[in-house]
C-alpha cells in the first residue's frame, strides 16, 4: 500500500513538521512518513480548542453536533476498505481484527450522534412554587491521548462522547500508526460542518506533547487509554489544576474454566483471547484458570490450539496472527517469557521465529505457561503480547480467589454451562466487564472501564457522555422565597 506524507489537523489546517519514518511491523521496511509533533502541536491544539470552545456555538448546539457526528460516521464508512488495509499494514493486526475495528467505529459515532439530541438533565418540584433542575454541560476541553493498538475505535470511544458532550478536543495520537492517524485526519478536514478549532489532532513520537496536554490548565478534561503505570503519571501531572480524569488502564484477563464448560466452544475463544492483536490487548485473555478436574484436557487442547496459530503479516489474509507493534517490543516479550521460565512450565513456549520469511519484522509465537501460584512476574504484570498463563483450581471459592489475586480489575470470562453458577461467579469477580460463555464482546450502550488499577470512570454508554459534562444544579422558586421559610 502506498501512503502520502501524513501532516498534522490544528485549529482546520494541516500543519507540518519535522518528518519520521514509519516502519512495517511485517517486513521492517519503511512505509512512509509523518509530520512529528510535540509541545508545540500542543499548545496550539489546547489553543484552539479552547477559542472554539468560548466563541463558537458548539457548545450549545446540540443538532450541530449530531451533524457532525453523523458526517464523521459517513466519511468512515465510505472509506472503509481503505483504512482496514491501513490498520493491517502499518499496526501490524490481521485484517479480520482491522474490519472489526472499523465497522464497530462507525456505528460508536451514529450513537453518539443521536445521544448529542439526549437532555440527561433533570427537574422536579421540591414544594409548591419551588423547583428544582439539574443541567448538564460540557466541560470545556477535552485532551484525548490514545494507545497503538486500535488507534481508530479507542480514539474514537472518547472522542465521540467529548463532541456529543459539547466539549472541544485536542487529541495526541500515537507514533506507532502515524499514516494511518494522517487518514484519520482527513476524515474530520472532509465534515462539512465541522467548525475549525473544534477536533485538533496531532502524532507524536516522544514524550513532550502528551504531558503538556495534560498540564496545561486550558484543558477541563483528561481522557486516557493506555498503561498502569503512564495513568499514575497522568493523574501527577495533573494534579495542580485538579483536572478531570476519564482513564481506561491496565488488565490481566482471568479466564475461567469450570468443569461443566463446552470445550468446543471454550477452546477457539480461548485461544483468539490470548491472541488477538498479537496480545497487545488491554483485555486479552492472559490468563486460564482451569478447575483441576479437567485441567488435564484443556491444558491439552490449549496446547494445540495455541501452537496452530498461524503468524504473518496483518494483511494477509492466511494469517491468524500478525506482527507485534515493533521488533523492540517482540525482543521485550522474549525476555520476559525467558525470565519466566525459571518458575513457570511452558505448554508452548513461542518465541521469536527463525524462518527467512519472518526476517525484519516483529513477529513472535504465541506462549503458554504453567504456573502453580499468582504470586508471580507472569500473573502480575501486564505483557502486552501472546503470552498467557495456565493456573488450576479445586471450586470456586478457590477460582474467585485467583481471579482476584492481581491488582488490576478490567475485564473477565467464566466458562460453564450450569444456570446459575457464572452469575453467581461473576458477582464476585472484581472487574468492569465479565463475559459469561464468550469475551470481548461490547456495546454502544453498555458501559466499560476498570476496577482497582485498572482505571477511573466510565466510557460506552450514556456514562461516557457524563465523564465530559458538568452538573449544574439551578434552583427556581416561582414566588420569592425565604432564606428562613425552609
Amino acid at each position: 500500500m502506498t501512503f502520502r506524507t501524513a501532516r498534522n489537523y490544528l485549529d482546520g489546517e494541516w500543519v507540518s513538521g519535522p518528518l519520521v519514518a514509519s516502519i512495517s511491523p511485517a517486513t521492517g521496511s519503511e512505509l512512509g512518513r509523518f509530520a512529528n509533533g510535540g509541545a508545540a502541536e500542543a499548545d496550539r491544539a489546547v489553543f484552539a480548542a479552547r477559542r472554539a470552545f468560548d466563541r463558537t456555538t458548539w457548545a450549545h448546539d446540540r443538532h450541530l453536533r449530531a451533524q457532525v457526528l453523523t458526517e464523521l460516521a459517513d466519511r468512515l464508512a465510505a472509506r472503509r476498505d481503505e483504512v482496514i488495509n491501513a490498520l493491517a499494514v502499518e499496526n501490524g493486526k490481521v485484517l479480520a481484527e482491522a474490519t472489526i475495528e472499523v465497522d464497530m467505529t462507525v456505528p460508536k459515532l451514529r450513537f453518539y450522534a443521536a445521544l448529542a439530541l439526549s437532555d440527561l438533565g433533570a427537574a422536579g418540584e421540591i414544594r409548591p412554587d419551588l423547583y428544582s433542575m439539574t443541567l448538564r454541560q460540557p466541560a470545556g476541553v477535552a485532551a484525548i491521548i490514545v494507545p497503538w493498538n486500535s488507534p481508530l475505535v479507542l480514539s474514537v470511544r472518547s472522542l465521540a462522547p467529548a463532541l456529543a458532550a459539547g466539549c472541544t478536543v485536542a487529541m495526541k495520537m500515537p507514533g506507532q500508526t502515524g499514516l494511518f492517524n494522517g487518514i484519520l485526519y482527513e476524515i474530520f478536514a472532509s465534515a462539512p460542518s465541522l467548525p475549525p478549532g473544534v477536533v485538533n489532532a496531532f502524532t507524536e513520537t516522544g514524550n513532550l506533547g502528551a504531558p503538556a496536554l495534560v498540564a496545561d490548565p486550558r484543558v477541563n478534561v483528561v481522557s486516557y487509554t493506555g498503561s498502569t503505570e503512564v495513568g499514575r503519571v497522568i493523574m501527577a501531572q495533573a494534579a495542580h489544576n485538579l483536572t478531570r480524569m476519564s482513564l481506561e488502564l491496565g488488565g490481566k484477563t482471568p479466564m475461567v474454566v469450570f468443569d461443566d464448560a463446552d470445550l468446543d466452544v471454550a477452546v477457539p475463544v480461548l485461544t483468539k483471547g490470548i491472541t488477538v492483536l498479537g496480545g497487545q490487548f488491554c483485555m486479552a485473555g492472559s490468563r486460564i484458570l482451569a478447575q483441576r478436574s479437567i485441567a488435564g484436557e484443556l491444558r491439552s487442547r490449549l496446547a494445540d490450539s495455541v501452537a496452530a496459530v498461524r503468524i504473518g503479516p496483518g494483511d494477509d489474509p492466511r494469517s491468524d496472527m500478525g506482527p507485534l507493534i515493533d521488533v523492540a517490543n517482540a525482543e521485550r516479550v522474549d525476555r520476559l517469557v525467558e525470565k519466566a521460565l525459571s518458575y513457570a512450565t511452558p505448554i508452548v513456549r513461542g518465541g521469536i521465529p527463525d524462518e527467512p520469511e519472518f526476517a525484519g519484522g516483529a513477529y513472535y509465537r504465541p506462549a503458554l505457561l504453567e504456573v502453580d501460584s499468582p504470586d508471580n512476574d507472569l500473573v502480575r504484570r501486564e505483557l502486552f503480547g501472546p503470552v498467557a498463563t495456565f493456573e488450576t483450581f479445586d471450586d470456586e471459592a478457590d477460582a474467585i480467589r485467583l481471579a482476584n489475586a492481581t491488582d488490576y480489575g478490567l475485564a473477565a470470562s467464566v466458562w460453564s454451562r450450569d444456570a446459575d453458577r457464572p452469575l453467581r461467579v461473576a458477582r464476585r469477580i472484581d472487574a468492569g466487564t465479565v463475559w459469561l460463555n464468550t469475551w470481548a464482546i461490547v456495546a454502544d450502550q453498555f458501559e466499560e472501564g476498570g476496577f482497582k488499577h485498572s482505571g477511573i470512570g466510565r466510557l460506552n454508554g450514556k456514562q461516557a457522555l457524563e465523564e465530559f459534562q458538568e452538573t449544574k444544579h439551578v434552583v427556581h422558586p416561582v414566588v420569592p422565597v425565604s432564606l428562613t421559610s425552609h
